[in-house]
């Protein structure tokens, strides 16, 4: 039920009047509930908000699907002036940024030389990047540019997803890395034949990448809602006794912010995903995708006006 659910929202979210409607009216019916804003100084209230609960950030200025290079390199400068204005600010945040949006499908060495610009200017300013996972079309092209940049990086990360078949070998061939993962379950409309359609499935493939993961000496981001993986993973971090430097747990802004709270004040390290810019259709439409909750918000307010 919830894949079938998942694959009804993503698909009517490509339909060109319901893309024109929330697209004009998303951001006053809901859409500020998963999105910080739409420019820095909107975002930065709440990166703020944040670390006084205790809580550390990465800020996304959104954006995808770049075909233009003039608008990749745009995206580019955006980021090195966001980790300029984190600096300057002092609020604990870091960036991440999706490879479309730097270029990639214009061409690798373009977007190689946005990413590696901005992960550049990181180091010198001692901040780090992660590189999130899009759909399964540019699994590979992705963790061979994170490869890339490994080779003269360490502040950079890679995103993986549980939902694909490919995933735990992934996890194995980055071991000798020792990679800063964010590991999820994944949010992307994606084939029977590359992910596992079951959600049982994903949550014992998930369960399984976090233990390979901190097992082969790779610091961890558990990035999910999920109680019971949450659960699991406390459990499984106390009886192996992982140090905090070595994990974390990550939640998207806006939802479930007494859970995330919960977390902080418990001890554990927590980092929350703050989006935000002008092109947050895409992932707002993956956030109403997830939970069924999420679009009852929105239709809720959308019959309130």
């Amino acid at each position: 039920m919830h894949s079938f659910f998942r694959r009804l929202i993503l698909t009517l979210a490509g339909n060109r009047l319901v893309t024109r409607f929330v697209s004009r009216y998303g951001m006053r019916l809901g859409a500020r509930r998963f999105v910080a804003g739409e420019d820095w100084e909107q975002a930065v209230v709440q990166v703020k908000a944040l670390n006084d609960s205790r809580m550390s950030t990465t800020l996304d200025y959104l954006g995808e699907s770049v075909t233009d290079t003039g608008q990749a390199r745009a995206a580019r400068d955006t980021y090195l002036a966001l980790l300029e204005n984190i600096d300057a600010s002092g609020v604990r945040a870091s960036v991440s940024l999706k490879l479309t949006q730097m270029g990639l499908d214009i061409s690798r060495e373009l977007c190689l030389e946005n990413v590696g610009a901005i992960v550049r200017k990181a180091a010198d300013l001692g901040n780090f990047v992660r590189i999130d996972m899009e759909g399964s079309a540019y699994t590979q092209a992705t963790i061979d540019i994170y490869r890339e940049l490994r080779r003269d990086f360490d502040n950079v990360g890679l995103v993986i997803q549980a939902y694909l078949y490919r995933s735990e070998e992934d996890v194995r061939s980055l071991a000798a890395l020792r990679p800063d993962l964010r590991l999820c379950k994944g949010a992307y409309l994606e084939p029977a034949d590359v992910a596992f359609p079951r959600k049982v499935d994903v949550d014992e493939n998930f369960k399984n990448l976090i233990a390979l993961n901190l097992g082969q000496g790779g610091r961890t981001a558990v990035a999910t809602h999920d109680e019971k993986i949450i659960s699991w993973t406390e459990a499984y971090i106390r009886e192996n006794r992982v140090p905090k430097e070595l994990y974390e747990f990550q939640m998207l802004y806006g939802i479930r912010p007494a859970l995330q709270r919960r977390l902080a004040d418990a001890g554990h390290p927590v980092r929350i995903y703050v989006p935000f810019g002008t092109e947050w259709y895409p992932y707002f439409t993956r956030r109403l995708a997830e939970r069924p909750a999420n679009v009852l918000f929105f239709l809720g307010n959308l019959l309130r006006r």
